[in-house]
């Protein structure tokens, strides 16, 4: 039985490496299995980290792992209880070559030391997810900022360390910037948001939520400076009102934002039906419903409906 499968080992590594088990097996296996295999024998370890050193998309949610072993993954000098040491030595350590890194929500383990080699070695990534990592500080974005000039897609809700001049400068260094997620980044201002547009002007997705601070001001700047804006998602803006002295700020969100597939407003409270039917009118999917009459503010808080005609 032994011999079998010492054979059945033999004959699948016998298959071309570069072009058959690196691209075409290995990169659909989950990682859990990847770990796994490197304890099958050293072909088969020399194997996983040829892999991972030319992988180009990393992706890691919280529960994929134990957190023990996602932390050697990235460290690789600190070894979990549920994998061994000679297991994850080579996976990351000499990848160079990403081009999407994510790792989302994992703040019960990821901070600055383990973020920071990989960033440096990784120079021409164009996506990084770090939503919800609140283990790291400011050190990690100005590494992402520095390295990752050529970035697309950047996602850091629920990152408290971001500020204003942190957003600047990374304004200023990655101006190809497509996509980029801001959620529940509390310590922005509009100073920084319209900074932000003038230096990133081919956005298509802005998510701006959960932020009190930010305002009407925002909204008009992005809208004039972000022509090819496809997304925008301003959820519990609550200071975002569209009844300024002289306009509608979403008529000018209309205007200069012809491409606009979907605008999310939900928990607006002074966002009403007026400045939205435009936008409904270009097939605009706004995430509130339209109440019926005209001109009635939003039920974006779920309560009952009131009849403003009564």
């Amino acid at each position: 039985m032994e011999e079998e499968e010492q054979a059945l080992a033999f004959s699948f590594l016998a298959l071309p490496w570069d072009d058959i088990l690196v691209p075409h097996i290995l990169s659909y296996l989950p990682l859990t299995q990847l770990v796994t295999l490197q304890r099958v024998s050293k072909q088969f370890r020399t194997l996983i980290r040829l892999f991972f050193a030319r992988c180009r998309s990393f992706q890691l949610v919280g529960p994929c792992l134990p957190k023990e072993a996602v932390r050697s993954l990235l460290k690789d000098n600190k070894v979990g209880p549920c994998i061994p040491k000679e297991a994850v030595r080579s996976l990351l350590k000499h990848s160079k070559v990403l081009r999407r890194l994510s790792l989302e929500n994992c703040s019960s383990w990821l901070t600055d030391k383990e973020l920071l080699p990989v960033i440096s070695r990784n120079r021409r990534l164009l996506t990084v997810d770090l939503s919800g990592c609140v283990g790291l500080t400011r050190r990690s974005l100005v590494a992402v900022s520095s390295n990752c000039v050529h970035l697309r897609r950047l996602a850091v809700a629920r990152c408290d360390f971001v500020d204003g001049p942190l957003l600047c400068s990374l304004a200023d260094r990655c101006g190809a910037l497509r996509s980029l997620d801001l959620s529940g980044c509390c310590r922005l201002k509009d100073d920084a948001i319209c900074y932000l547009a003038k230096k990133c002007a081919r956005l298509t997705f802005l998510s701006l939520a959960l932020n009190e601070k930010i305002t009407d001001e925002s909204v008009e700047e992005v809208a004039k400076n972000c022509r090819g804006l496809e997304h925008l998602d301003i959820r519990c803006c609550l200071r975002v009102r569209d009844r300024a002295i002289r306009y509608h700020i979403f008529w000018t969100v209309a205007e200069y934002c012809p491409m606009l597939q979907s605008l999310k407003v939900r928990h607006c409270p002074d966002v009403t039906e007026s400045s939205l039917k435009l936008l409904r009118k270009r097939n605009v999917l706004v995430d509130v419903h339209s109440p019926p009459g005209r001109d009635r503010l939003l039920a974006v808080h779920y309560g009952p409906y009131v009849n403003l005609q009564v």
